[in-house]
């Protein structure tokens, strides 16, 4: 497929304090997710540093209730919403992996290079 670009969907569609997680290839596993903050959109991909595991704990499901903290739903690690930096849980300091995209006619758009599943030999 090279580096063919990737429509995930209308940006507006991420409100503002809130996540929107992505499945382009429709499998059923959303594998990027896009969250709002202080009006600036940002893209994660959908993994935990600490064991590689999804980080919703239900569908557009990212955040904590007050809306501060990016919460995986499998260790209960926070991050920084606009740095993607783990501030509590087994990934002290770790990162999330931010995802390169553009806006393109109110579209949210990447490589497909960049959201790419990662294969386990």
């Amino acid at each position: 497929m090279g580096n063919a670009t990737l429509r995930l969907g209308r940006a507006d569609d991420v409100p503002e304090g809130g996540a929107h997680g992505y499945d382009p290839s429709g499998d059923g596993q959303d594998i990027v997710f896009a969250l709002r903050r202080h009006g600036v959109l940002h893209l994660w991909r959908d993994r935990c540093p600490h064991a590689g595991t999804p980080m919703a704990w239900r569908r557009h499901a990212y955040l904590n209730a007050a809306g501060d903290r990016i919460v995986c739903a499998a260790h209960g690690a926070q991050f920084e919403p606009d740095t993607g930096l783990c501030v509590s849980g087994p990934c002290l300091g770790e990162r999330l992996q931010p995802v390169a995209f553009a806006i393109d006619g109110g579209e949210i758009v990447t490589a497909t290079t960049n959201i790419t599943k990662e294969t386990s030999s």
